[in-house]
């Protein structure tokens, strides 16, 4: 039976825990979230209500729905103790935390789910070969799905009926702005590992009359010309910032989230 903790309970927090109370292999070690008064209805001894006595339930791998903060703060210490599998990966634009966390991968997995992100293992094959030249990922929403600081909140405020590229360049400094809605490109990254969040081309667009949908073009070159081009169109509705379609990829992620020993692995 492996032992699940899942941290945070928002849409897809609540999708995870259903899973996997309904798994026959899985058992729900702890959840958490910021907000103790979401978690009304779980037993008290389901309920972890203070990250640092994490420790105390066993879990075998811990599944952070919450925010990049819990990253930062619980990351490296959390794979002391079991499997990580980070939902935010955005936190990984910090090149110090990425360090930091890949020394801390030494006794278990620290692993990356692809999401929305179509093709990550031929990409990172290609990284690992060296034949990837360039990646680029761009994400068309309707502006109320966006979650963003800065400019790009300012930027996408204004946007009334045409669309509007909001950014186009690296993603590392991409992440920081939009940290809920890219970690797609965040995932990108990763697989690209020959180019990295400073080379791998992010682009947002914010788009009003996109009403059903969330858009996620893939785009890659290598040597000699060779160019694939993927669209991905993801059901979603107005306002919201992850797709229909993530929910299920993301409990793929989490069940093949296992056995695969130290280090950092997409799944």
């Amino acid at each position: 039976m492996r032992r699940i903790g899942i941290v945070g309970y928002g849409h897809l927090g609540k999708f995870l825990v259903e899973k996997v109370q309904e798994h026959p292999d899985l058992d729900l070690a702890f959840v958490w979230n910021r907000s103790p008064a979401a978690l009304e209805g779980f037993q008290r001894d389901q309920i972890l209500w203070d990250l640092k006595d994490f420790k105390e339930r066993n879990a075998d791998l811990i599944v952070e729905v919450a925010h990049p903060d819990i990253t930062r703060e619980w990351g490296p210490r959390f794979l002391q103790e079991a499997d990580y599998m980070i939902g935010s990966p955005t936190a990984l634009s910090s090149q110090e935390l990425e360090t930091s966390l890949r020394e801390a991968a030494s006794n278990h997995g620290l692993y990356v789910p692809s999401g929305a992100f179509w093709g990550a293992e031929d990409i990172r094959k290609m990284a690992d070969r060296g034949t990837l030249q360039n990646l680029k990922v761009t994400m068309t929403k309707h502006p109320s799905s966006f979650k963003l600081d800065g400019e790009l909140k300012t930027k996408n405020e204004q946007v009334k009926e045409n669309k509007v590229i909001l950014y186009d360049g690296p993603v590392r400094q991409l992440c920081p702005l939009a940290p809920n809605n890219v970690n797609t490109m965040a995932a990108a990254a990763i697989a690209a590992h020959n180019l990295g969040f400073d080379k791998v081309t992010g682009s947002i667009v914010s788009d009003p009359k996109l009403t059903d949908w969330h858009i996620v073009e893939v785009e890659v070159w290598g040597p000699n010309g060779f160019n694939v081009k993927t669209v991905r169109s993801n059901p979603a509705a107005v306002g919201a910032v992850t797709g229909t379609a993530t929910y299920a990829s993301f409990l793929s992620s989490m069940l093949g989230a296992k056995d695969r020993g130290p280090g950092v692995h997409l799944c």
